[in-house]
């Protein structure tokens, strides 16, 4: 989920574009486990003093195709909340509530 900081970028047309065009570029498999890639992931995270660094926020290096597991272990978690969506303790993908 963005932070209330970064809703206006994950709006923005700059964003959306580069986010297909990455993820087409990758044809929509994990960079880490090559399973199917849902969120384009910025290795290095999006804060409010950076928000404005197109470096950070749309450069591809920057980038990562990740599926939603692996996105959650990218931010240190073992659930992962994605497009209305979680992991329950199985490990399915289940809507949230």
């Amino acid at each position: 989920m963005s932070k209330d900081y970064a809703n206006s970028f994950y709006s923005s047309k700059a964003w959306k574009s580069t986010q297909a065009a990455y993820m087409m570029s990758r044809h929509y498999i994990c960079e880490d486990c090559s399973g199917v890639a849902r969120i384009v992931h910025h290795v290095k995270h999006i804060t409010p003093r950076n928000i404005g660094d197109p470096a950070v926020t749309l450069e591809w290096s920057n980038l990562k195709a990740l599926c939603v597991d692996c996105h959650a272990a990218a931010h240190g978690s073992s659930r992962a909340v994605a497009d209305g969506l979680m992991f329950d303790c199985n490990g399915d993908i289940i809507a949230l509530p």
